[in-house]
C-alpha cells in the first residue's frame, strides 16, 4: 500500500485547502482529524486482522511525510497518536506485548496522545518533576505539569509519568500509564498561541492528583538511561515520525519555491523567468540537493526498525541524528524557498510565511541540537572525563 492509496490526492487537497485557516484562526483541526480518522488513518499500525493497515514503520512516515506536504500542524499532532500505536507495533515485533492494547483501542477509534514533555525537564524519558504517588490499590495519583501536549482537544487516552521519589528503596522509580478523558483532576490550559504549528493545539496539561488505575500502569523503571525496550520504542517512533513531518514540511516548501521562481518574471531581463537567473537556480538547487540527502535517511532508519536491524549502541545516535538533520535541513530548505520567491513570501496568509513560521518548532522537539550532539559524541568518543 502505498501513502497515495492511503492519502488519496482528493483527501490531501481538501487538507491543504484547511491549513491556513486553522493557522489564521488558531483552531484545532477537527475536520482533518474526522476525515483523517474515517480513512482508517488513525490505524497505520493496527493489524489488518482488526480493520487496520498493518503498516510498519518505513511505511508510516512515507505517509505521514505525504499529509505534511499538506498540512505540517496537522501531521505533528497526528503523530502523537502514531507514535503511541507505533510504540506498540515495534514493542510487539519483538516479543513484548505489554502494550496491544493500545492497538486494540486504537482499532475501537480511541485517540492517543503524549503528556511525557515538562518544562526545564532535559532528561526527558529518563526522570521527571511530576509527583507519582502510589495508592493502596495499586494505582498511582499524578501531580505535576505537561507542555506540549498535542491533540489537546482530541485526545481520549492521554499517556503519562511521573516519579515516585520512595520506589525502589528510595532510589526513586518512574511510572508510566494512561489516563481517560474523563479521569478527574486535571486541566487543559487555553493557552496555545504560538508562532506556528497552531492547529496541532498543544495546550498545557495540569495535572492535580490526577488517577490512573492499576490496569492502566503500563511500566515502572528506574530513574536515569536504561535499556528497556520502552525507551528504544519511544525514541525509535517519535524521533522517526517527527523527521518524517520536517522532511514533508521542507518537500513542500520546495515546490512551491519552484512554482514561484517559474511564475516570477524580471523586468531588467526583459521579462523573463526568475526560473532562468542563475542565483535563483543555484538557490533552487542548493535546497533539493538538501533534500535528496534526507529522503534515504529517513528511509533507512524507519526500515532498520521494522527489520529489527541491531545497531547497539548507535542505535540512539541514529535516532536523533535523523531528528536534528531534518528539522535543521527543513529549515534551510524553507529559508532558501523564501528568497526564491521574492516579497511575496512575507505577507502573512501566504504558504511560504506559514511554513517558515511553522519549521521552526522543529528545534523545540526533543532530542534537542545540544542533546543530540552530546548523544552522537559519546557514542563515537565516549563520555567525558570526570
Amino acid at each position: 500500500m502505498t501513502p497515495e492509496d492511503v492519502l488519496p490526492d482528493p483527501l490531501l487537497e481538501r487538507i491543504r485547502g484547511r491549513a491556513a485557516g486553522y493557522d489564521r484562526d488558531n483552531t484545532f483541526f477537527h475536520e482533518d482529524l474526522a476525515e483523517l480518522a474515517a480513512a482508517g488513518y488513525l490505524k497505520l499500525f493496527v493489524p489488518t486482522d482488526d480493520g487496520g493497515l498493518g503498516l510498519g514503520l518505513e511505511a508510516a512516515a512515507q505517509c505521514q511525510r505525504r499529509l505534511a506536504t499538506a498540512a505540517p500542524a496537522t501531521a505533528l499532532a497526528v503523530n502523537m497518536h502514531l507514535v503511541w500505536t507505533g510504540v506498540a507495533r515495534v514493542l510487539g515485533a519483538r516479543g513484548d506485548h505489554s502494550l496491544d492494547f493500545i492497538l486494540a483501542e486504537a482499532a475501537q477509534g480511541e485517540v492517543f496522545a503524549f503528556g511525557n514533555s515538562e518544562a526545564g525537564n532535559d532528561s526527558v524519558l529518563f526522570d521527571s518533576r511530576t509527583v507519582a504517588e502510589p495508592l493502596p490499590d495499586g494505582g498511582y495519583s499524578f501531580t505535576g505539569t505537561k507542555i506540549f501536549t498535542s491533540l489537546s482537544p482530541a485526545w481520549t487516552r492521554l499517556g503519562i509519568f511521573g516519579k515516585d521519589a520512595a520506589g525502589r528503596d528510595g532510589e526513586g522509580e518512574l511510572v508510566h500509564g494512561f489516563m481517560t478523558r474523563d479521569t478527574p483532576g486535571y486541566l487543559i490550559k487555553d493557552d496555545w498561541d504560538t508562532l506556528g504549528m497552531r492547529a496541532s493545539q498543544s495546550g498545557t496539561t495540569v495535572l492535580a492528583g490526577a488517577v490512573v488505575t492499576a490496569d492502566r500502569i503500563f511500566r515502572k523503571l528506574p530513574v536515569g538511561p536504561n535499556p528497556d525496550p520502552l525507551v528504544f520504542a519511544i525514541f525509535a517512533c517519535f524521533e522517526t515520525l517527527l523527521a518524517a513531518v520536517y522532511t514533508g514540511l521542507g518537500e513542500r516548501a520546495l515546490t512551491v519555491g519552484v512554482e514561484t521562481a517559474k511564475r516570477r518574471t524580471s523586468l531588467k531581463n526583459g521579462g523573463r523567468s526568475y526560473a532562468q537567473d542563475p542565483d535563483i537556480r543555484w538557490k533552487v538547487a542548493e535546497a533539493a540537493m538538501a533534500m535528496d540527502n534526507l529522503y534515504p535517511q529517513l528511509q533507512s532508519v524507519a526500515a532498520d526498525v521494522d527489520r529489527l536491524v541491531d545497531h547497539g549502541g548507535q542505535w540512539f545516535p541514529k535516532l536523533v541524528g535523523l531528528k536534528v538533520n531534518a528539522t535543521e535541513t527543513a529549515r534551510r530548505v524553507v529559508d532558501l524557498a523564501i528568497r526564491v520567491s521574492g516579497g511575496s513570501s512575507y505577507f502573512r496568509g501566504s504558504e511560504l510565511e506559514r511554513l517558515y513560521r511553522d519549521v521552526l518548532a522543529g528545534m523545540f522537539h526533543p532530542s534537542d541540537d545540544e542533546s543530540a550532539h552530546n548523544t552522537v559524541a559519546n557514542a563515537w568518543l565516549g563520555p567525558l572525563a570526570d
